[in-house]
């Protein structure tokens, strides 16, 4: 379980100085981490430790990760941003 203190520290984090990266991990901390089961918060703590520019190229769907547990935290982020269209 994450403390607030620990969603702070993860909200600092997320700001990565890249407006893309930015406008995609501020709001999912802010609105929806507290709400994840802990596998998934623990996913997001793992996709933060990657590389700006891999995290750029996944968030724009260029490229997906090889690591399932990223590939379903990535998923999650950008389904939040993209609804499914029908």
């Amino acid at each position: 379980m994450y403390s607030e203190e620990d969603v702070r520290r993860l909200k600092w984090q997320s700001r990565r100085g890249m407006l893309e990266l930015d406008v995609l991990f501020g709001p999912f901390v802010d609105e929806v981490f507290r709400d994840l089961p802990e596998e998934d918060q623990d996913r997001f703590v793992k996709l933060l430790a990657c590389e700006d520019t891999e995290l750029f190229v996944w968030l724009m769907e260029r490229e997906q990760p090889e690591d399932p547990d990223l590939q379903k935290i990535v998923r999650m982020i950008l389904d939040r941003v993209q609804p499914a269209a029908g």
